[in-house]
């Protein structure tokens, strides 16, 4: 006798269907998997049999065999246990066949029958939609988190017990829903009206989240490096359920979606140590997983302290800066991981921290402070738009207690900004100025003579790359949009030509 269920599973962090087919004949007793399981999938041979009979069911005395189709990708996870368990159930007619075709199943059994929640419920429950299945019936702890797909009926269970009543039409179980716009999104607690003093390093931020660009801010200790760059996500336009999706399909597959949460709302700040490898940022491993710059995909990589990282795990940086993808390559199949982020880094402008500082005297030799400041490569220093100086704060400013410009405010120039480039770009595929290749730049940066004049005694008086005169352009854009001006004008220029200043100032030796 022969039946079939339906499963998802999940390759990088997208999911796929799976066909879980299952066979029963005569001969002696045995129980095998095939189609590329892993340990645990053949460990499934033990839950399925256990969680069938402790749910009162008998367990078929027969040669079973189950194929999970494609058979040609590799199957991982307890997510199968499900499944199995339904279409051996099936196949021995104890499963209405004809409710079980409209349905996907994941989850993983117990040995008394109890479903446990399983990783990466939301890629599967897309993958489910889009393979044209009613619904997909999973744990209930998972539930909450595949809801948020539209047109696609959520059956949470319990146990098995549960599924086999409702296939056979002997319960009901209604749907879950799920309503993005009633969330609230405001859920950071900190805000900019806390930073004292450094408005030129607010406008910067300001100008990097209205267009996406990457910042370097570069400063003595205390100066506020830090304070600012947490307080970025807060000035940044809103998730839409689009991007909340995206985001949180990369933290379901590595199990790190926060307790109780069903989808992420808040732009992500990630801020890795120094001491991180480079798989630990870019992702990889044995199981390719993904790393930091995925987990900030659609908001904030903040490299602190960035010359203290090795050399070598700052150059992995460069594709995804470039494309906004991270592409993984192994012997059985090539994986894309979405890694679309600004990158923000702070660093001193030497060992001891306190070169150029007005009150304190530096303590490096200038060969010390060369070797520091060349960890940072000249390509990778071509990719970030905005080169800050954040100096020290003045008493004045450290005793004057009164609030500056709450993100809120700021947030709204942003999201005007935004707004603006969405409606110029909605033919590009794009979201953001940052995102133009250069064609896009030659359409939309347009100039007038001033603004063209003084470009190019900047480009050769500063002798920027190609691309260091693309991501100016893109910078002034920005700018542009801001002050809701359509043409480029030379205080634009002006205004982004000053935030390329510390490759020639600090890092002219790269």
């Amino acid at each position: 006798m022969l039946a079939k269920a339906i499963s998802n599973a999940v390759l990088g962090i997208d999911g796929y269907s799976v066909e879980v087919e299952v066979d029963l004949a005569k001969g002696l007793p045995a129980f095998t998997i095939v189609g590329l399981p892993d340990v645990a999938v053949k460990e499934a041979k033990e839950r399925v049999r256990s969680a069938i009979k402790n749910t009162g069911y008998p367990f078929p005395i027969k040669r079973i065999t189950v194929n999970l189709a494609p058979a040609n990708i590799k199957k991982e996870g307890a997510a199968f246990d499900l499944p199995i368990a339904i279409a051996i159930l099936a196949a021995a007619d104890l499963i209405d066949n004809k409710r079980l075709k409209d349905y996907a199943l994941i989850g993983e059994l117990s040995l008394d029958g109890k479903i446990r929640s399983v990783k990466g419920i939301l890629s599967m429950a897309l993958a489910a939609k889009a393979d044209g299945k009613k619904g997909i019936i999973l744990p209930e702890h998972n539930s909450q988190e595949a809801s948020v797909v539209e047109n696609l009926k959520v059956i949470a269970v319990k146990d098995l017990q549960e599924v086999i009543d409702y296939l056979n039409g002997n319960l009901e179980i209604d749907s879950i829903s799920y309503d993005y716009q009633a969330l609230n999104h405001e859920e950071y607690k900190v805000d900019f009206s806390d930073v004292k003093g450094q408005e030129a390093a607010k406008r910067a931020l300001e100008v990097a989240a209205a267009g996406g660009h990457n910042l370097i801010m570069i400063g003595p200790p205390g100066s506020g490096k830090t304070m600012l760059a947490k307080r970025l996500p807060t000035i940044l336009p809103t998730l839409i359920k689009r991007e909340a999706i995206e985001v949180t399909k990369i933290f379901s597959i590595i199990g790190r979606l926060p307790q109780g949460k069903s989808l992420i709302t808040s732009r992500p700040f990630r801020s890795p140590h120094h001491t991180t490898s480079d798989v630990g940022l870019i992702g990889g491993g044995r199981i390719p997983k993904p790393g930091e710059v995925s987990l900030a995909h659609n908001g904030v990589l903040f490299l602190d302290e960035l010359p203290e990282f090795k050399k070598h795990v700052l150059e992995v940086l460069r594709q995804p800066l470039e494309e906004g993808k991270v592409t993984i390559s192994r012997a059985l199949t090539t994986l894309e991981y979405p890694a679309k982020f600004m990158m923000i880094a702070a660093m001193n402008p030497c060992p001891c921290g306190y070169y150029g500082d007005s009150k304190q005297e530096c303590s490096c030799t200038p060969k010390k402070i060369n070797r520091y400041l060349n960890k940072i490569s000249g390509p990778l220093l071509d990719r970030i738009d905005i080169h800050l100086e954040v100096p020290r704060l003045e008493v004045e400013e450290l005793t004057n207690y009164e609030k500056g410009e709450r993100s809120v405010t700021i947030k709204k120039r942003v999201e005007k900004a935004r707004k603006i480039q969405l409606d110029r770009f909605k033919s590009e595929r794009i979201n953001c100025n940052v995102e133009m290749n250069s064609a896009m730049v030659e359409k939309y940066c347009i100039m007038n003579k001033a603004s063209i004049n003084l470009l190019e005694k900047a480009i050769t008086r500063l002798n920027l790359s190609a691309r260091a005169y693309d991501r100016v352009l893109k910078l002034a854009r920005t700018i542009a949009d801001l002050a809701e001006e359509e043409i480029i004008s030379s205080k634009h220029i002006a205004e982004a030509i000053q935030y390329r200043s510390l490759d020639r100032k600090y890092v002219s030796g790269v």
